[in-house]
């Protein structure tokens, strides 16, 4: 055989499967804990998030836990999952299986002698992380409560409904949706919005049904909302990412092929819906959590659960791999 010809009995070698646990910690002041890889590691100088590869017969959390203590002597109290990313190097396949943790014994530290970091978690994009990371740091910096407005057209009863919901839920993140308005108008309530918004420290996501999409992106930067919200329908209008990468960009999706587009098209997360039967949508047929866990087991930015859900479903959206919940109904104040 002359060299540099493939013969077809030549075995090709399939690549390392590894399962890689780690960790976003976090303090009281919302910073996060990074590492950096020592110099004469693959990768060195990169800064990462804590963990490591499970050993035989380890199940994620006791390899976390295991790793946690070697490496920064801390114990875990609670632990939570965050997300799972699968990412393809030349020579092998990594899962890192990523998880959330807020309680914990001890004060961390570079127990092997790594340098270390308390980063803010708003600052986590400014340093650079193996590339397997990029889906970490989006889930890393979003929450997991996502608040969507209810389409009200009267301007006095929706600000009296959303001033009540801020004030009760002080919900971290809400989506401005109201497809009942003309495009003037959807401008003239945003322009409120993210006034209440600023004061009560929740991030804005606009985006409006039927509009185009330029002068939404106009009013991201005008009323310096944190990005984007596009509907399933503007999501299949795209041809690029029309969001510079300093604000989010999110969309809509009702099944795996508009997700995957979402991540195609760099979305930094989504919504997926329905989850359970809804009012709203009576004859579509729900995903259900397996289904919504099918949909998002390889997918490489979070999600978030959208249909019928309550805010006490966080933990069995997370536990399937979602970022979080969405609702509408859950976030109407109670009397």
């Amino acid at each position: 055989m002359k060299r540099g010809h493939y013969s077809h009995d030549q075995a090709v070698v399939p690549k390392r499967r590894v399962h890689v646990v780690a960790a976003v910690i976090y303090d009281d002041q919302n910073q996060v804990f990074l590492s950096r890889r020592p110099s004469y590691v693959d990768q060195g100088g990169l800064w990462e998030f804590p963990g490591g590869k499970l050993n035989a017969h380890e199940t994620s959390l006791e390899a976390l836990k295991r790793e946690l203590n070697e490496e920064l002597g801390i114990q875990i109290d609670r632990a939570q999952p965050l997300i799972k990313v699968m990412h393809e190097y030349e020579d092998k396949h990594i899962l890192l299986d990523v998880w959330e943790v807020r309680q914990y014994e001890g004060e961390p530290y570079g127990r092997e002698g790594q340098v270390v970091r308390w980063v803010p978690e708003e600052k986590l994009a400014r340093y650079h992380f193996p590339s397997a990371n990029g889906a970490v740091i989006k889930a890393a910096m979003l929450p997991h409560l996502y608040m969507v407005t209810q389409d009200e057209s009267d301007e006095e009863a929706f600000l009296a409904t959303f001033k009540a919901s801020l004030a009760q839920f002080n919900p971290p993140m809400v989506r401005l949706r109201a497809p009942s308005l003309s495009a003037e108008a959807y401008e003239a309530r945003a322009r409120v919005v993210a006034d209440l918004c600023r004061e009560s420290g929740a991030k804005l996501m606009l985006g409006h049904h039927g509009s185009d999409i330029e002068p939404l992106i106009q009013m991201v930067y005008d009323f310096d909302a944190a990005g984007l919200h596009l509907t399933n329908e503007q999501l299949l209008q795209l041809e690029e990412r029309p969001l510079e990468s300093t604000h989010w960009l999110a969309a809509s999706v009702h099944d795996k092929d508009s997700l995957d587009r979402a991540e195609a098209f760099d979305c930094d997360f989504a919504m997926l819906s329905c989850i359970n039967t809804t009012t709203s949508h009576p004859d579509v047929t729900p995903l259900r959590w397996n289904g919504f866990q099918e949909a998002v087991r390889d997918c490489h930015i979070p999600v978030f659960a959208l249909g019928g859900l309550e805010l006490n479903d966080v933990d069995k959206a997370r536990a399937v791999g979602g970022q979080g919940i969405a609702a509408i109904r859950a976030f109407l104040p109670k009397d």
